[in-house]
């Protein structure tokens, strides 16, 4: 059997500063968040024929969309009324 030289066992260097992390993004700002533009059509919205959804549409395109805190409260109440309409579709 042939005798092969056994390399040593690799040697610690100094130590190697880590890399510095990305840059981070940072997040949006209100005034810089553009909101979707609703058309402006003189105030009316969508006509369902159902007097109960058409008021909870009215009450969401009355909401100020700025206020983001009443934009959630008056679209989960178009959701709520439209499931509540939508399971009376099924019985």
């Amino acid at each position: 059997m042939a005798d092969f030289p056994v390399p040593s066992a690799p040697r610690p260097g100094p130590p190697q500063p880590l890399p510095s992390p990305p840059a981070a993004t940072p997040a949006p700002t209100p005034a810089s968040v553009e909101m979707p533009s609703v058309p402006d059509d003189g105030g009316s919205t969508p006509q369902t024929g159902d007097l109960v959804v058409d008021a909870t549409l009215r009450d969401l395109a009355a909401v100020d969309p700025t206020d983001l805190d009443a934009v959630l409260t008056a679209g989960e109440s178009v959701h709520a009324t439209l499931t509540a309409r939508l399971s009376d579709l099924g019985s």
